[in-house]
């Protein structure tokens, strides 16, 4: 089973939300998850993130791999 660490999209039409979960990669993009960890809004001035880093630094410790845009997230706030 691989796990991945990305991004679920919420909100309306245009008006993009996201939060960060924990799943299957067979999964869908917005189907089923094991955990949210954090959100992401990209509409804000500056762009709002919000991560449990404790518990993003244990799944990626059990071997979770995060996507590229989540890696970059977690880079702008110092969790890797």
């Amino acid at each position: 089973m691989a796990v991945k660490i990305r991004l679920r999209r919420m909100g309306a039409k245009k008006n993009p939300f996201y939060r960060i979960v924990v799943a299957d990669s067979r999964f869908p993009r917005d189907g089923r998850f094991i955990e949210e960890i954090g959100t992401y809004n990209p509409l804000t001035e500056p762009s709002t993130v919000v991560v449990d880093s404790e518990k993003a630094t244990q799944w990626m410790k059990n071997g979770a791999q995060p996507t590229e845009t989540v890696k970059a997230l977690f880079k702008k706030n110092g969790i890797m």
